[in-house]
């Protein structure tokens, strides 16, 4: 598991840490997480599993999970965990 932990963050920031560990535990706990760390340019504090979701939130907002879609080539941005279980399940 590899960290990039900041040494302080910013309210909203500190605030979307939260909101996308909280997810982590209820949905996907147990799952192997591959990175944690802040996009500078997006703004998104995210959790990178080894499964191929991504939990990410920025600006305190509530969590959005990305997959990537091999076939198309994109990040696709789903609500619920269920929708990333669900595009996990049709990839495998």
């Amino acid at each position: 598991m590899t960290t990039q932990t900041q040494t302080s963050f910013a309210y909203l920031d500190a605030k979307s840490k939260s909101i996308v560990w909280a997810a982590y535990a209820e949905y996907f706990a147990g799952e192997e997480i591959m990175e944690e760390g802040f996009n500078i340019n997006s703004g998104y504090i995210y959790i990178a599993l080894e499964n191929g979701v991504t939990i990410a939130s920025a600006f305190g907002k509530k969590v959005e999970y990305i997959v990537y879609d091999d076939e198309n080539e994109t990040e696709d941005f789903l609500d619920t965990a269920k929708q990333a279980y669900e595009f996990l399940q049709k990839r495998y």
